[in-house]
C-alpha cells in the first residue's frame, strides 16, 4: 500500500515514514500543499494522511478538492482537537480524524480500517474488473422511496437521477436499505459499515456520514426523510 504523508513537521513525518514502513507500506512525504498535489497526481497513493496546518494553505481546502476529483481515503492529522473542528473536517470528505498526539498503533489501526473500507473501490486489473462485473450482474437491486440502489453496479439513483457517494456512503446506504423497516442501532451500523474487528471509529464520524447522506439524498429536514433517526437507538431506512 502506498502512503502519502502531507506535513510539515519534519520529525513526525520521519517518525510516521518509518514506522509504516516498518508495517509495510511504501511512503511519500510532502511538506506542503503544493507538493501533496503534485505527488497525489505522480505518485497515485493508496491513502492520505493529512495535516491541516500547512506552511502554504489549509488541508479542509486541500481535501474538498481532491474530493472533486478523486475517492481516495483522507485521514487528517491535526492539533485541532475540537469537536466543530472534526465535523468540518469530516463534512470536507475525509474518512477520518485524528488529533496530536496520538499513537502510531492507532494509527496504524486507523489506517488499516480505512483501507478495508475502500477495498472495494480500488482499481483493478482488467481481468479483475472483469470478473468482478460478472460476479455482480446478477445481483438485485435495491428499491424504496424513490431510491434505487444497483448492487452489481455500485451505483445509486434518487428520483431518477443518479448520486455521486463514496464508498464509505453506499456502503452505510445499502446495509440501512437491505434492513428496511428495521431500527439499526449504531453499533451494528458501525460494525458493519466501518469496522468489523469490534474496534469503533468515533461516533461522530457516523453522525456526519449520515448527514452527508441525507443531503445527497434530498432528504428535507423539516419532512421526515427517507433515513430516520430513532433518538438514543439508532437510524431506520423507512423507504
Amino acid at each position: 500500500m502506498r502512503l502519502l504523508v502531507v506535513e510539515d513537521d519534519a520529525g513526525l513525518a520521519t517518525g510516521i515514514g518509518f514506522y509504516m514502513e516498518r508495517e509495510g507500506y511504501e511512503v511519500i512525504h510532502a511538506g506542503t500543499l503544493r507538493d501533496a498535489a503534485k505527488k497525489l497526481e505522480e505518485e497515485c497513493p493508496d491513502v492520505v494522511l493529512l495535516d491541516l496546518n500547512l506552511p502554504d494553505g489549509d488541508g479542509l481546502d486541500f481535501c474538498r478538492n481532491v474530493r472533486k476529483t478523486s475517492q481516495v481515503p483522507v485521514i487528517m492529522l491535526t492539533a485541532r482537537d475540537m469537536e466543530t473542528d472534526e465535523v468540518q473536517g469530516l463534512l470536507c470528505g475525509a474518512d477520518d480524524y485524528l488529533t496530536k498526539p496520538f499513537s502510531l498503533a492507532v494509527l496504524k489501526a486507523r489506517l488499516d480500517t480505512v483501507m478495508r473500507r475502500s477495498r472495494a473501490g480500488n482499481c483493478m486489473d482488467p481481468e479483475e474488473e472483469a470478473q468482478e462485473t460478472a460476479d455482480r450482474e446478477n445481483q438485485p437491486e435495491l428499491v424504496g422511496g424513490g431510491i434505487r440502489l444497483l448492487t452489481g453496479k455500485m451505483k445509486v439513483y434518487c428520483d431518477g437521477k443518479e448520486v455521486d457517494c463514496s464508498v464509505t456512503e453506499y456502503r452505510l446506504l445499502q446495509y440501512l436499505m437491505e434492513n428496511c423497516g428495521q431500527v439499526m442501532l449504531k453499533e451494528q451500523i458501525l460494525a458493519h459499515v466501518w469496522d468489523n474487528s469490534g474496534s469503533f471509529v468515533d461516533e461522530n464520524t457516523l453522525q456526519v456520514a449520515i448527514r452527508r447522506l441525507r443531503r445527497k439524498l434530498n432528504d428535507d429536514g423539516a419532512q421526515p426523510g427517507h433515513i430516520r433517526t430513532v433518538r438514543g437507538m439508532g437510524y431506520i431506512f423507512t423507504g
